[in-house]
């Protein structure tokens, strides 16, 4: 007996309209996205931050079922991706399954109807038989625990949460943290500073590139007059990106040409041999999510600017105190200090079979079956979850993957073959065991402290190429999941 499965996609950034756009087309009706942001995008509508761009070029940085022939830059800005993803929304109709302004705090299984209850902060309730979790994983603000900060009487702007209202020029700005965000607004901030402190635990290491380059309108009509070129050349920089993935995965002689590509720009764009020394890392490249700028070497060496290693002891109300007694004035506090990178759908209280939470499930730190599915947690799969490969394959096209892969389980929903599915525990230790095996060669390994370490220290990536995602991802393995019929049997697992 056929029936439409009710389902709701939590997130309406890249993965969540990836999901929706595959399953519409695949036939699925009944689906509807919960968003708690005022518009679509995720990170893209967070993050508002000066100098915010994307470190992969932007005509790869697209959905392949939705190209984009005109960006402006050859890295798109951040304001231009949000609009993408808005146009794409519009463009393919998709804009009246998607519900703004709706966040969700709480899921709740129900064994006797093999269904989800969710609960919305307004309080409103909505019933599914199935939820997917396209939550991102940027997403939750970090900030730091320093003391003073929340008695500073000025700005304190977290690059998430940008304020447009805040006048940064002729202030003297103190930026916490590094990384791409930390790069980035320092870079945008110097010029009109009256002074610009960047304090940094750990410095890393940046990969020149003219981040800044417009893309050839010449190029951008050809693209869009020749749709079956376009796509080749999608295809082609889609094949291309694979280095990276060779690269950070397999010691190798292109991982050592990255590396001493990057000690290069550092000895090239920093002569001082004092600040050289302090901007150098004490670990290899690529360990952590490579930095790309070309201009961060040229502003930290401004006459208006300091990079500060020393560690900061305390925000006082007129600045910040590091650690070696010195005090540096501060008109406006940025926390470039990044997100709390592996919550996922959390805080959201997620309760699965028996009573299971996602708190105690994931107590150790997330762990999931080839990035879709949670033990214990029926009819719940996750889009861009734990293992995702964030440093190293395509994110759009790894979603569309995933959704093609879950749409599998739906159409057996919608069959009648099954009431619930739920993967198994010992398919999902079976996998991360081999994640952690084949995380042994690669460069997150080599000893760095980075945000894809989880508590429990493990590297929350994917280790292996594109081919292997392609292949775990082309179609479900019954003997790995318990999955129910109407009738309460287990038909396999």
């Amino acid at each position: 007996m056929s029936r439409e499965p009710r389902v709701v996609i939590i997130g309406a950034g890249l993965a969540g309209i990836t999901a929706l756009h595959v399953f519409t087309q695949r036939g699925f009706s009944d689906v509807t996205v919960l968003e708690k942001a005022s518009d679509v995008g995720g990170v893209w509508h967070w993050n508002r931050y000066p100098g915010l761009r994307c470190d992969v070029p932007s005509q790869l940085y697209q959905f392949g079922w939705a190209p984009k022939a005109d960006w402006s830059h050859i890295w798109a800005e951040g304001s231009d991706i949000q609009r993408y993803h808005r146009g794409v929304v519009d463009s393919l109709g998709l804009g009246d399954r998607i519900r703004l302004n709706t966040e969700v705090v709480a899921a709740q299984w129900n064994e006797e109807t093999a269904s989800w209850t969710l609960v919305t902060a307004g309080g409103a309730e909505l019933d599914a038989d199935v939820v997917i979790c396209a939550t991102g994983v940027l997403h939750h603000p970090a900030v730091p625990d320093i003391p003073g900060l929340d008695e500073f009487p000025g700005p304190v702007l977290h690059t998430a949460r940008w304020d447009d209202a805040v006048d940064t020029a002729g202030k003297d700005i103190a930026v916490i943290g590094t990384g791409s965000t930390g790069v980035q607004v320092l870079s945008a901030l110097q010029p009109g500073a009256a002074s610009i402190a960047h304090y940094v635990r750990s410095p890393q290491w940046i990969l020149w590139a003219p981040m800044s380059l417009r893309q050839s309108a010449v190029l951008g009509t050809a693209l869009r007059r020749f749709p079956g070129g376009h796509d080749r050349m999608y295809r082609t920089l889609l094949w291309a990106s694979g280095i990276l993935a060779d690269v950070t995965t397999r010691p190798s002689w292109r991982r050592r040409a990255v590396q001493g590509y990057a000690r290069l720009c550092l000895r090239l764009q920093v002569r001082d041999e004092v600040l050289r020394h302090k901007l150098t890392p004490d670990y290899q490249p690529l360990c952590k999510r490579q930095v790309v700028s070309g201009s961060y070497y040229r502003a930290i060496q401004a006459g208006n600017a300091e990079l500060v290693t020393e560690r900061i002891t305390a925000v006082t109300p007129a600045g910040i105190q590091t650690a070696d007694g010195r005090h540096r004035p501060a008109d406006v506090i940025v926390l470039a200090t990044g997100f709390q990178a592996h919550n996922y759908m959390r805080p959201m209280e997620i309760t699965g079979r028996d009573g299971l939470t996602i708190d105690k499930a994931w107590a150790a730190g997330p762990r999931a079956y080839r990035m879709t599915a949670i033990p214990g947690f029926p009819n719940l799969f996750t889009v861009l979850g734990p293992n995702s490969p964030t440093g190293s394959i395509s994110l759009q096209y790894s979603a569309e993957r995933t959704s093609h892969y879950i749409a599998r389980f739906l159409e057996m929903l919608r069959d009648g073959a099954a009431s619930s599915i739920e993967v198994t525990e010992d398919a999902t230790d079976e996998f991360n065991a081999a994640v952690a095996e084949a995380m042994t060669p690669t460069v997150w390994n080599t000893g760095c402290n980075s945000w894809y370490l989880t508590d429990g220290n493990a590297i929350d990536l994917w280790p292996w190429d594109r081919a292997t995602l392609t292949s775990m991802l082309a179609a479900p393995e019954p003997a790995h999941f318990d999955i129910r019929p109407a009738t309460g049997k287990v038909a396999a697992g």
